[in-house]
């Protein structure tokens, strides 16, 4: 669907979730995408491939990192 998936961006996935909701934030990146659903924040690990497939309209953005963030203070 869209190339470069941001940390912080809202999804809209093609099945609803139980609760409803059908927008998803991005909370994960790496070989699986970890999404949070906007209706119960329950979240789920998919593979990159699969969240890719499902993925049906990009609602808004994250912010763009150029650099990764430190992980120490």
């Amino acid at each position: 669907m869209y190339d470069e998936i941001r940390m912080g961006d809202i999804v809209q996935m093609r099945k609803p979730h139980p609760c409803g909701s059908s927008q998803w934030e991005v909370v994960r990146l790496g070989a699986d995408i970890g999404i949070r659903c906007h209706g119960c924040k329950r979240r789920v690990l998919l593979p990159r491939s699969q969240f890719a497939r499902q993925v049906k309209a990009l609602i808004r953005r994250g912010e763009p990192t150029d650099q990764p963030k430190p992980w120490h203070s």
